[in-house]
């Protein structure tokens, strides 16, 4: 595997920041600022780069290599696969009026792929229309819960405006992206890791819709939660980030931590990243600069035990809640994720609105928020 990664910002052309080498049809994987990415002449300037390449666009809250964490720039990771394959595929969220689209899309993208040899899929979602829980399970339903599934759900600083992604063409709403991964010699490996604790009393979710929460207790969720918030209330959508739920529901054997993105004055609900049913129970959270700098120290820990040979490149998917808490400490994540891989291997990602994986030692991916989940690949 041979790789290549630049950078550009606002202000300055591109720039390489890894040593300068040709590669052969490449994967091109350009995460960045969503401005920068609405450029319209962005894609013909990665293309002018790698003319024979493949061309991923997605939307960030800061793109991620070994040496920055940076939310007003775009950065490049071109990866030539020596002795691998892949194929990419693409479907549109906004082209299915089905009530179930989210699932309805996820499904029919993965059957779009020959299960052949297949041994992983990377997701570059759009992050402002989907709902990522029923994208995960139409995915899962695609492979029987048999595929190893990760990626991200797009970003856009902490705005919530609008995301945008794209494969070979200029990025675009709505679109989301899948990398098949396919080679006899392919190891891929992942962990996730949160590093938040739940705190107060736990709640049954009485009612819902989806993504939307209206009622814990029988009582209005928005006037609880504002309770519990006390005066950071008045900083609400955006203080939500900083206090996720813990969601445990009667179905699952894990909890799922859940962002809340908006709410809803008028109906007194909060709007969730992902689906929440009616009979879970939910919990408050909170977190700290080290127990998030801990948590990404374990999740790379844990991909790298379980890998046979030593990772090339390193995907890495952090949530814009965590860096919100990080601030001016962002960097430390990343570079306790360096420490555990090795200054070897590559490292390329995004802080996103939603990650996609199982939980360990499953197969079927889920939608996580909070987490830092790591992706490791070699040939």
């Amino acid at each position: 595997m041979k790789t290549v990664q630049l950078k550009k910002t606002k202000n300055t052309d591109w720039e390489y920041i890894s040593e300068k080498v040709s590669l052969k049809e490449p994967l091109v994987l350009v995460f960045g600022n969503r401005y920068l990415l609405e450029d319209e002449k962005i894609y013909d300037e990665v293309k002018g780069l790698f003319d024979d390449g493949h061309i991923v666009f997605g939307s960030t809250s800061g793109d991620i290599t070994s040496k920055y964490v940076d939310d007003e720039s775009v950065t490049i990771t071109a990866i030539e696969f020596e002795k691998s394959t892949y194929v990419i595929k693409t479907a549109n969220v906004l082209n299915d009026d089905s009530n179930k689209k989210s699932f309805v899309t996820g499904e029919n993208l993965i059957k779009q792929f020959s299960s052949e040899g297949l041994k992983h899929v990377f997701i570059v979602s759009e992050g402002s229309f989907i709902n990522g829980s029923q994208l995960a399970r139409g995915m899962n339903a695609a492979t029987d819960n048999e595929l190893l599934i990760t990626g991200a759900l797009c970003g856009d600083a902490a705005r919530f405006e609008k995301t945008i992604a794209s494969y070979n063409e200029q990025p675009k709403k709505g679109e989301i992206v899948a990398i098949g991964l396919y080679g006899e010699t392919l190891d891929v490996s992942f962990s996730i890791n949160g590093g938040w604790t739940p705190f107060g009393p736990e709640r049954i979710v009485t009612k819902s819709d989806a993504n939307i929460l209206y009622e814990l207790d029988d009582l209005p969720a928005l006037d609880l939660y504002k309770k519990y918030l006390g005066d950071k209330s008045k900083e609400l959508p955006g203080a939500a980030l900083l206090y996720p739920l813990k969601v445990k529901s009667t179905n699952d054997k894990q909890s799922i931590v859940r962002t809340i993105l908006n709410i809803d004055e008028e109906k007194n609900s909060m709007i969730l990243a992902g689906d929440i049913l009616e009979g879970s129970r939910v919990q408050l959270m909170m977190t700290n600069v080290d127990s998030i700098v801990n948590a990404s120290e374990k999740a790379a820990s844990d991909a790298l035990k379980l890998r046979k040979t030593d990772p090339e490149l390193a995907i890495l998917v952090s949530c814009i809640g965590r860096k919100l808490v990080l601030d001016q400490r962002v960097e430390e994540e990343v570079e306790e994720v360096l420490e555990v891989v090795g200054k070897d291997t590559t490292i390329c990602g995004l802080y996103s609105y939603g990650e996609i994986a199982p939980f360990r030692n499953e197969t079927n991916c889920q939608l996580h928020n909070q987490t830092m989940t790591i992706t490791l690949i070699s040939e």
